[in-house]
């Protein structure tokens, strides 16, 4: 038989899982049978038998499942990419039996790939989360923080200093405060032959030097269950945004209720693990919490992070969303900070949002630090999203 056809021999069998359904008859390797059972272990779960992983079949069994998930967490790893594994084990947190064998036992959460689905299924489980295994997800949450801090730190510390530095121009500055070089190349296309010298029509003076803050940023970010990997995104954002000067920023998580999380955000780590994932949503008291914590609106963004299903009072919360914006408050909403791809959210709330001039739609974490930029100049943020190929709802 053709390598081809053994190939393709190979393929069938597995799609097909052996037993009744299979009509190949083909024998597998012992590479293969391994392949299979990590598969058939998986994607043919029963609840009932439990995880009983024997490495070659799959085939179900009794007692203790921890050194069984350990040794499948192991194999998966051997026979796959790396991306194939991220898929399997996400597919494995769906199964509420796999979870928790998966995220109670200290030497298996080891194991596993440190993603940001793992950190989220971490925060969703929260206090259920033994006391042997916290400190082990707590590395787990670190090792996480730290590679999205590594990626995501420099480029937003750049966009919106640099937003800060353009929006704090003085733009009628006294004598001593004008800034010659800028002036000058401003005012090239107004230069006079006749005098040979320029007309300074516009005086560019230096930014303001200040201790106060220039602008003030409001991440109140929807914590049900759904918005998980939003979630983690927040925090590392917030703590970033935490860190910038002449920038004050405030974070607010909340379901049916809101908790204030500024005050972890020197720690992102301590701040996931200060979240806790499920329950409802009441948007209404989010808002109503962001008007208690807004003292300079027109200085200030408030960006909320929500698939917009609201589970508290519907007319209150477009009320207090008018309000914000007749106040002055820059508000943004974002129907999910992630790479996952496009939402489920409320479609009605999002258009009553778009006409009182809320811009709505999904953002991806490479991105967002040049959408805080644009709305720190003040730009259209409808059209700097069809810049950037964001569809707006």
């Amino acid at each position: 038989m053709s390598e081809k056809n053994v190939k393709n021999l190979e393929k069938w069998r597995l799609m097909l899982g052996g037993g009744d359904a299979d009509g190949t008859e083909f024998e597998l390797s012992d590479m293969m049978k391994g392949i299979d059972g990590s598969l058939t272990s998986l994607y043919d779960f029963d609840a009932k038998e439990g995880f009983g992983y024997d490495g070659e079949k799959g085939a179900g069994g009794q007692g203790k499942s921890s050194p069984q998930v350990a040794r499948w967490l192991g194999d998966i790893r051997k026979y796959f990419p790396q991306s194939v594994v991220k898929v399997m084990q996400n597919d494995a947190m769906k199964h509420p039996e796999l979870k928790q064998k998966m995220m109670f036992e200290p030497e298996i959460l080891e194991q596993a790939e440190a993603d940001i689905h793992l950190v989220a299924t971490l925060m969703e489980l929260g206090k259920l989360i033994p006391s042997k295994t916290k400190e082990t997800a707590r590395r787990v949450v670190k090792k996480v923080v730290e590679e999205l801090m590594s990626k995501l730190e420099q480029k937003t510390i750049s966009a919106i200093t640099g937003a800060i530095d353009k929006s704090s121009i003085n733009r009628r500055p006294k004598f001593k405060e004008i800034n010659w070089n800028r002036t000058i190349r401003k005012n090239l296309k107004h230069y006079q032959p006749d005098y040979k010298t320029i007309i300074p029509e516009i005086k560019i003076g230096y930014g303001r030097k200040s201790r106060r803050s220039l602008k003030d940023i409001v991440l109140c970010i929807d914590q049900s269950g759904s918005m998980g990997t939003s979630v983690v995104y927040s925090g590392v954002f917030g703590a970033v945004l935490a860190s910038i000067p002449n920038v004050t920023t405030k974070m607010l998580v909340f379901d049916t209720q809101v908790a204030d999380l500024t005050e972890d955000l020197k720690d992102p780590v301590d701040l996931l693990f200060g979240v806790q994932l499920g329950g409802g949503t009441d948007i209404n008291l989010a808002l109503q919490k962001c008007q208690d914590v807004i003292t300079k609106p027109s200085d200030t963004i408030l960006v909320l992070i929500t698939d917009l299903y609201e589970g508290g009072n519907l007319e209150e919360m477009h009320r207090r969303a008018n309000e914000l914006v007749d106040a002055g408050v820059q508000v943004i909403c974002l129907l999910a900070l992630n790479d996952d791809g496009s939402p489920s959210y409320d479609k009605n709330n999002a258009r009553r949002f778009t006409d009182i001039g809320i811009p709505v739609f999904a953002c991806t974490p490479d991105v967002f630090p040049d959408l805080m930029s644009a709305a720190i100049k003040k730009q259209d943020l409808n059209k700097w999203a069809s810049r950037h190929d964001i569809v707006v709802k």
